[in-house]
């Protein structure tokens, strides 16, 4: 009988110790790159489509992007709403003719853009913590939900 009170105060008192108590971000449905204390908002915006269905080229104007940072491993934050974090995938883009591209192919192909790892962990309510899983080289980089042209780019220098 002491030892169920024991386990049941644990599972009581264990919840509150792992309360987020960081950073939020101030707008839903926009990753945040964590520095320290401080949330830099991703470069969001609509990738071009060009292509057929199962070869397809994104292209995002400009040669690099506005939110940088020097982690070869960044975390990003986001208050979701309507993108689904589980769904999201990472790219590196290249930087060709004025602008930045990825290729994604469902064909094997050897200049095939592969998604990078990521780590989707939930903080508090809608509130998750999106981890690279693998160390970056320094370039450019987007984050998307599967299925959608919307992005997020940052740079790794």
């Amino acid at each position: 009988m002491i030892a169920a009170f024991v386990i049941g105060l644990a599972g009581v008192t264990a919840p509150a110790a792992d309360r987020y108590d960081g950073p939020r971000p101030p707008k839903q449905d926009l990753l945040y790159l964590v520095h320290a204390d401080n949330l830099v908002p991703t470069e969001s915006t609509e990738a071009k489509q060009e292509g057929k269905k199962d070869d397809s080229t994104y292209t995002i104007a400009g040669t690099n992007s506005s939110a940088r940072t020097p982690l070869a491993e960044p975390i990003f934050l986001i208050q979701s709403d309507l993108i689904e974090p589980d769904r999201l995938e990472l790219y590196k883009m290249d930087v060709k003719n004025g602008h930045r591209e990825v290729s994604v192919s469902k064909r094997r192909r050897a200049n095939n853009a592969k998604a990078l790892h990521l780590q989707v962990t939930k903080l508090d309510g809608r509130l998750y913590r999106v981890e690279v899983d693998e160390p970056l080289d320094d370039g450019q980089y987007s984050i998307s939900p599967a299925d959608s042209n919307r992005v997020f780019c940052f740079e790794i220098y």
